[in-house]
């Protein structure tokens, strides 16, 4: 019962007898209603094979994500031909793009798929830029080829921009000295390598105990792409820390995107304590050579 200006899908089956002779046959089909009539004349060939064909249909042609997204297109191939074919399955991509092919409800990955006279098979192909990709549309074509047929669909991989926060000590060094209990200047280097400003930048750390880190400037407005910033951070260490090694972590957000550094900070302890330390063992070793002089005689 279909309304005003509405269709309704049918299926029509036809069973040709095991005697049919070869040549057309035409059969037609009538529909009928109330104050209204249609035929369809339908040829049908027996003993004559349908020519190679394939067809590609696409689901959702474009699709939109960020460089390190991964860009699943499901699509159908369709054999339309006349008998069973292995169809090879190929994608072209813009350089430094990866593209792989699935089933569409599956993991393993294909490069060839069987699919029977008249039947189709669900695919999926996988398309996973290179990071440093900048915004804009990119355009990658699938093809399913037969020994005589091939199909292709366009898909567009659309590109947004990016953030991608760096953080590092300057010229890439990721240690430095300060003394305990004292406050001591070290330079780092912010830069952005994406295709994105970073906005709200924040910028913390993990000290150890007692340790005091101050970051300056904390937080930063916008960073644009390509650019970069000097950070300095005052880092005071424990009056208590024995001279050595330590990590500390620094650490830069904007949104989703954020960068750590672990940062080796060597600990010297005052030369002033070195001076008294060195008159201890001096005054301890003459009281003792002394000692040794005056009771010795005895």
């Amino acid at each position: 019962m279909p309304g005003t200006n509405e269709s309704v899908p049918l299926q029509l089956r036809i069973d040709v007898p095991a005697g049919a002779a070869a040549g057309v046959h035409r059969i037609t089909v009538s529909a009928s209603g109330r104050s209204a009539s249609s035929d369809l004349p339908i040829d049908v060939m027996i003993g004559q094979g349908l020519p190679p064909k394939l067809n590609i249909k696409t689901k959702l042609p474009s699709l939109k994500g960020s460089a390190r997204s991964a860009f699943e297109f499901q699509f159908t191939v369709e054999n339309q031909s006349g008998k069973d074919e292995v169809v090879r399955l190929d994608a072209q991509a813009p350089s430094g793009f990866q593209a792989s092919f699935t089933e569409a409800y599956g993991s393993q990955e294909l490069s060839s798929v069987p699919i029977d006279a008249g039947q189709s098979k669900d695919l999926k192909v996988k398309v996973q830029p290179p990071e440093n990709a900048s915004a804009g549309d990119y355009p990658v074509t699938v093809a399913a080829t037969a020994e005589s047929a091939q199909a292709s669909a366009a898909l567009t991989v659309q590109i947004t921009g990016q953030a991608k926060l760096r953080l590092s000590g300057e010229e890439g060094r990721l240690s430095g000295e300060a003394q305990a209990g004292k406050a001591t200047p070290l330079q780092l280097v912010l830069t952005n390598d994406g295709s994105a400003p970073a906005t709200n930048v924040e910028l913390t750390s993990t000290p150890p105990t007692d340790w005091q880190i101050q970051l300056q400037p904390s937080t930063l407005p916008v960073l644009a792409p390509n650019d970069k910033r000097t950070i300095q951070a005052v880092v005071t260490p424990s009056a208590k820390a024995v001279a050595g090694d330590y990590m500390t972590t620094l650490r830069a957000s904007s949104g989703p995107d954020s960068s750590t550094a672990d940062f080796r900070i060597t600990v010297t302890t005052s030369t002033l304590w070195g001076v008294v330390g060195v008159v201890i063992i001096a005054a301890a070793l003459l009281v003792g050579v002394g000692a040794v002089a005056r009771f010795g005689r005895r």
